[in-house]
């Protein structure tokens, strides 16, 4: 049995009588995009969830069969410039450094398509459960640029520089079973057993200290702290008054394929 602990305008946040709560975005008819009222909501969410105590583990996923998060709102990113690029950035990378650091394990259950900031989300998550459908991509190079919510600083600690470097250099997605070799999902399952084998999982989990856990996350993250995320921000809100900027997201909203100068 379980209960609605919260609703907002895109999340839901479901919790069982075990304290594992299914966090859902919930956008389905946009591939559940991530927008300014998403990452509202989801902040609304983890406010929430930190001072539930009835909440132990949170589960992290996507409404509907398609997609976790399939990115940003293109139309929404198109309007920014350097200024409101690079805010944009580190509003995103505040939220996801936030989820990596919680104090309660986050799973990031990735049922379908999980593109640009999709990935992100699910990167900056404790572990990623995947479907067979999941997709993974950051395919901001084809925008005119970067992954900007972490991704170029935690893509390499996932699957190492070179693998890296090639998945956002050349913007291609990979799909379930590469993700988990490469090490960005941690298993994968069909999609009517995954729920069932990710609270199984969180089952585990829970059985443990809860500071114990706490200070796991804690120690683990220590060893991975840089000062890449504000460089990230910075060159994120400068590529955003390039021309090829302005090219690749008008590209994209009227389904053409981009023509970039380089300017």
């Amino acid at each position: 049995m379980s209960s609605t602990s919260l609703e907002r305008e895109t999340v839901l946040l479901e919790t069982d009588d075990n304290g594992i709560s299914i966090l859902t975005i919930n956008r389905p008819d946009k591939l559940n995009a991530l927008n300014k009222q998403v990452l509202d909501d989801l902040g609304d969410a983890f406010d929430f969830i930190e001072k539930a105590d009835h909440i132990h583990l949170t589960i992290i996923t996507g409404a509907g069969e398609k997609a976790f998060v399939a990115g940003a709102d293109i139309k929404e990113l198109s309007t920014l410039d350097k200024q409101s690029g690079e805010q944009t950035s580190a509003t995103g990378q505040s939220l996801f450094n936030r989820i990596e650091q919680f104090s309660k394990p986050v799973i990031a259950l990735v049922n379908g398509y999980a593109l640009g900031g999709g990935a992100e989300l699910a990167m900056a998550c404790h572990i990623r459960v995947g479907t067979e459908n999941a997709v993974f991509g950051l395919p901001e190079v084809s925008l005119g640029l970067i992954p900007g919510y972490g991704g170029t600083q935690r893509l390499p600690q996932l699957v190492g520089k070179g693998k890296a470097m090639e998945m956002i250099l050349t913007g291609k997605q990979i799909k379930a079973e590469e993700a988990q070799k490469s090490g960005l999902l941690n298993a994968v399952h069909s999609t009517e057993n995954a729920l069932e084998k990710t609270k199984e999982l969180a089952s585990q989990i829970l059985k443990n200290s809860p500071q114990a856990l706490t200070a796991s996350i804690s120690a683990i993250n220590a060893g991975f702290r840089s000062n890449g995320f504000a460089k990230e921000a910075t060159l994120f809100g400068r590529l955003c008054e390039t021309d090829d900027f302005k090219e690749g997201t008008s590209a994209f909203l009227e389904k053409r394929k981009a023509k970039f100068t380089g300017n």
